[in-house]
């Protein structure tokens, strides 16, 4: 017997799927952790679709009617920690489910928990992972520094353009050139050695790393819709740079 309106556990189910879509959580493992919520509050004939812009859920309550809500997500970020947290609250349910008011308080808490970095701790790090990546690829000592403040610099500028426009594969292309530029500046000047091995160590700040995975995770899980989905969209970012970077070369 349901102690709590379906509706309101569709609620509160569907919020525990935005803040792990919107956080970078696979396909699978949001449908998975949904599938869970809502079997812990013994609703019947689960139907969980999920792809990375939407989600659907279907449920039966005790009075055997169908019950759907439906999400459409435009924002997409990366926070592990948060996709962490929404699965530790699914199976704390699993054991003792709670009210949905509670869960989606507990749900909007998580949602609001401060990152643990500031933007730039965030970005240091991401320059030192390009200089990183400019030596693995044939660079030498005098290419880590460019690399450095051009990925530092470049993602900076992809967070802003990004705000401002809302439109990433806008913010890709500029960032991606103005990578290019501060490389060929500082190698003018005499900084840097290689400017294909800096230029490709600075750019690696844009590639899509975590979507190509998931994407490969959900292929290989027979989840073509979202698969195909976040490959189309690492496709298009890949060229994002591709032309950021070209239009730089066709300068020189």
């Amino acid at each position: 017997m349901q102690l709590y309106p379906v509706a309101k556990i569709l609620d509160a189910i569907v919020e525990a799927g935005r803040v792990m879509l919107e956080n970078g959580a696979e396909t699978y493992r949001v449908e998975d952790t949904l599938y869970r919520i809502a079997k812990s509050y013994n609703l019947k004939y689960i139907n969980v679709f999920v792809i990375p812009t939407a989600l659907i859920l279907t449920v039966q309550g005790d009075d055997d009617q169908d019950h759907t809500e439906l999400l459409r997500m435009n924002d997409r970020l990366t926070n592990l920690e948060k996709v962490s947290m929404v699965n530790d609250l699914s199976r704390q349910l699993a054991l003792k489910p709670l009210s949905p008011d509670r869960v989606i308080q507990k749900l909007q808490k998580i949602d609001q928990t401060p990152l643990n970095f500031s933007r730039f701790q965030r970005n240091i790090a991401i320059g030192l992972a390009c200089a990183g990546f400019s030596y693995l690829f044939g660079g030498t000592y005098g290419d880590f520094l460019p690399a450095f403040f051009a990925g530092t610099l470049g993602h900076y500028v992809f967070e802003i353009v990004d705000k401002v426009t809302n439109v990433s594969f806008f913010a890709e292309m500029v960032a991606s050139f103005f990578i290019g530029l501060m490389v060929v500046f500082f190698v003018s000047l005499g900084f840097g050695q290689n400017i294909d091995t800096i230029i490709i160590g600075s750019v690696m700040s844009l590639v899509p790393g975590m979507a190509i995975t998931n994407s490969f995770r959900d292929l290989m899980a027979g989840h073509l819709v979202s698969g195909v989905a976040v490959v189309g969209k690492a496709l298009i970012t890949a060229g994002a740079i591709g032309i950021g970077i070209a239009m730089v070369i066709a300068f020189l």
